[in-house]
């Protein structure tokens, strides 16, 4: 895998035409407060976001956990991450699948300290001083190599006074142009007792959906600047950069449903490359068969903590 064109880049843009695998209609992303994100571009035209950063970064970490054999994919095994168990050893969850990654109170939260213990050792308690970034990084790629990519804030005032931050290097988003409402509803229907009490499950019960049609576009930006920032050096790099590739591609060729009416693909032929010039996405094959040597240089350089499974038991 030739990643020559990416050595000098500040940014690798990405982005990839999607339509409903059938029909045309789709079910954006929603809030409880706002419903669906509508918006327009400052020349007027109508927009819609389909799927959020923070979504797009919990899905990107999804395509590389194996649900069945709790662990990384094989592409990418080796790679360190903290498992939290029950007392019996039974998994609970992990920082590549906790929304705030090594911030998550499942792993700094209970009473098994230990973990918290040896961060606060690594990164220091000061509360006052300048945040030695590069050793932020250096710790988070010992024990949680996917905070590097997806960003971290762990925001412990006994850890360097809760200023270690670090932003997103991958970020994902999709958004939708020319969209156009798809107005549809139904009922709820009971059979038994149509007057029944509605707030009590019974009667029929009507409602009403809001769907769209539009340009469905996704868009994957690595901020390849920040990578070479953390001065790990040349093998991190390349493995870190390896691994957002898998990412991206892993889940432009996977089904993708984030909503019951929301089943996308990727259009033949729509996957571009904007910036840097001459690079394009290898397939999921070629990366897979890079990443084992790629995680096996940087476990050499013993940047990774051993064993690379650092378990915590959540109380």
């Amino acid at each position: 895998m030739d990643l020559n064109a990416l050595k000098s880049a500040p940014r690798l843009l990405i982005t990839a035409t999607l339509r409903p695998v059938l029909g045309t209609r789709f079910q954006p992303t929603g809030f409880p407060d706002l419903g669906a994100a509508k918006y327009a571009t400052a020349d007027g035209k109508d927009m819609l976001l389909v799927e959020s950063a923070q979504s797009m970064a919990n899905r990107l970490e999804t395509v590389c956990w194996d649900l069945v054999g709790n662990t990384w994919v094989a592409p990418l095994a080796g790679l360190p991450f903290v498992a939290v168990t029950d007392k019996s050893g039974a998994p609970i969850t992990n920082s590549l699948l906790e929304a705030h990654r090594l911030n998550s109170p499942y792993i700094l939260e209970g009473t098994d300290k230990k973990f918290f213990n040896a961060l606060r050792n690594e990164l220091g308690a000061d509360k006052e001083g300048r945040v030695d970034l590069q050793k932020l990084a250096s710790v988070l790629l010992k024990y949680d190599v996917n905070s590097l990519l997806h960003g971290v804030f762990i925001a412990k005032s006994d850890i360097a006074g809760g200023r270690m931050r670090v932003p997103r290097a991958l970020t994902a988003f999709i958004e939708a142009s020319e969209v156009k409402v798809a107005a549809s509803g139904g009922v709820k229907n009971d059979t038994v007792n149509p007057a029944g009490d509605a707030k009590k499950g019974f009667g029929n019960v009507p409602f009403h959906r809001d769907e769209f049609t539009g340009n469905i576009t996704a868009f994957f930006n690595l901020d390849l600047a920040q990578i070479r920032g953390y001065g790990l050096g040349e093998a991190v790099e390349k493995l870190l950069i390896a691994i957002a590739l898998y990412k991206i591609r892993a889940l432009l060729d996977s089904p993708f449903r984030p909503r019951t009416a929301c089943d996308l693909e990727v259009k033949d032929g729509s996957i571009t490359v904007k910036r840097p010039e001459g690079f394009s996405l290898p397939a999921l094959s070629e990366i897979a068969a890079a990443l084992p040597a790629l995680i096996k240089a940087v476990a050499a350089e013993k940047r990774f903590a051993s064993p690379a499974i650092t378990t915590v038991v959540f109380e």
